[in-house]
């Protein structure tokens, strides 16, 4: 099967900044869910998974701080919804880590 030359011409056509930033809310988004942001009660959410909220988040933070520099004007909203999901998961751990130690604390420095 061969890949739709449609399909190509559209990537190549949106600007690395956009695919960027795109990959950063897709994180985001899926890092809310597993915090269980998404529900009313959070705290009860079937939705909630720390291990995974854990390496989303980590994984957005290694994102962000590699591409902070082509960001852009996206760079501070998309920094403080990283901070955001950092704090929320900091609030959901039973026992939450010492400041730097939080998922992607190491690439981003503590978080208070």
């Amino acid at each position: 099967m061969s890949e739709d030359p449609r399909i190509v011409r559209e990537l190549s056509d949106i600007p690395a900044v956009e695919v960027i930033t795109r990959a950063a809310v897709m994180l985001m988004s899926a890092a809310a869910e597993k915090l269980g942001l998404s529900d009313p009660d959070p705290d009860n959410s079937p939705h909630r998974d720390l291990d995974e909220a854990r390496r989303l988040i980590t994984a957005l933070a290694g994102l962000v701080t590699a591409s902070a520099e082509y960001l852009g004007p996206h760079a501070g909203p998309v920094r403080d919804g990283l901070k955001s999901l950092q704090l929320a998961f900091r609030e959901a751990s039973v026992a939450p880590e010492e400041p730097g130690h939080g998922p992607g604390e190491k690439l981003t420095g503590p978080v208070w």
